[in-house]
């Protein structure tokens, strides 16, 4: 699979998601994707991320953008998630790392003084060829949401 570039074809997928679907990127074709990945359900940045995310929700989906959220957790956890943060999009789950990998969003973290392999906070933004146009890589949760809606509505 290739990886992520700027100005090149992003890389596709093919994942299940929430609402017992399967979303493969390049059936997306014609929309903007806003693709962001994120560490794992149920915490707090996460939490709070998808909160800001959902409640834009209208404003990208007048963009002509759809939002997708990833991690490597399950549908199952994806669909308890998203009903109890009543998110307005998908969760797609990469249990295997395929998108994360593609993406390269698989980075060395430190958790309470042990070195491990997380998902980097990163968002991507896909025009509607297909290609890949902005990338935000350890994202910071505050304010970020406006500034990819910024960059939907630029292009």
């Amino acid at each position: 699979m290739a990886t992520a570039a700027i100005g090149k074809k992003a890389p596709d997928f093919k994942l299940p998601a929430t609402g017992d679907k399967t979303i493969r990127l390049k059936d997306l074709r014609g929309n903007k994707v806003v693709l962001y990945f994120y560490p794992r359900d149920s915490t707090p940045g996460c939490t709070l991320e998808g909160r800001d995310f959902s409640a834009a929700h209208a404003k990208f989906r007048r963009a002509g953008a759809v939002i997708l959220g990833v991690s490597r957790d399950s549908t199952a956890s994806h669909e308890k998630f998203k009903a109890k943060q009543e998110f307005a999009f998908d969760l797609l789950s990469d249990a295997e790392e395929k998108a994360c990998k593609a993406y390269d969003v698989i980075k060395e973290k430190n958790m309470y003084g042990k070195k491990v392999m997380g998902v980097e906070r990163s968002t991507f933004v896909i025009d509607e060829n297909g290609v890949l146009r902005r990338q935000w890589r350890k994202v910071k949760v505050k304010g970020h949401v406006d500034e990819v809606l910024a960059a939907v509505k630029a292009l």
